[in-house]
């Protein structure tokens, strides 16, 4: 088994009112060049989850953490108009937060559980990544406080 130091969080950047399911998720991935759903899990907004890639394999989801991490999407992450929003349900919180526990009960240890825009780049290198850092706003809320 691999050794695991990251839970990441992720947002399928879905607009609100429009289904993403998992085969489109793996077409949209496919047609990316991956060779599958990169992400380990995907959260659907009734709280639906789908195992997406055997937790064995590397996933490819945040570059430069992949052989290390699990990844977990959650179906939305836009607006009706397409800005990020934090669009979960509440069967998709309740779901994150023990899909996230049950992981942290499995992979023992020093652990981090963040989002995907937690991992940008430290581009002042003051040792934090803030706001005006992110690649993306993805998940569009706080992982680390909530989970």
């Amino acid at each position: 088994m691999r050794k695991i130091n990251y839970i990441v969080v992720h947002c399928s950047a879905t607009r609100e009112g429009f289904p993403l399911t998992v085969e489109a998720l793996r077409a949209e991935h496919l047609r990316r060049g991956f060779r599958d759903i990169g992400y380990h899990y995907y959260v659907r907004r009734d709280g639906t989850v789908a195992n997406t890639r055997p937790i064995a394999l590397a996933g490819a989801h945040v570059k430069g953490y992949n052989a290390h991490s699990i990844g977990i999407c959650y179906e939305g992450g836009l607006d009706a108009q397409g800005n990020p929003k934090d669009t979960r349900t509440p069967e998709q919180r309740s779901v994150l937060r023990l899909l996230v526990h049950q992981l942290l009960r499995r992979f023992r240890g020093d652990v981090r559980v963040c989002g995907h825009r937690d991992l940008s780049p430290d581009l002042n290198g003051n040792g934090m990544v803030e706001p005006e850092e992110w690649i993306k706003e993805c998940p569009c809320f706080d992982v680390a406080h909530e989970l």
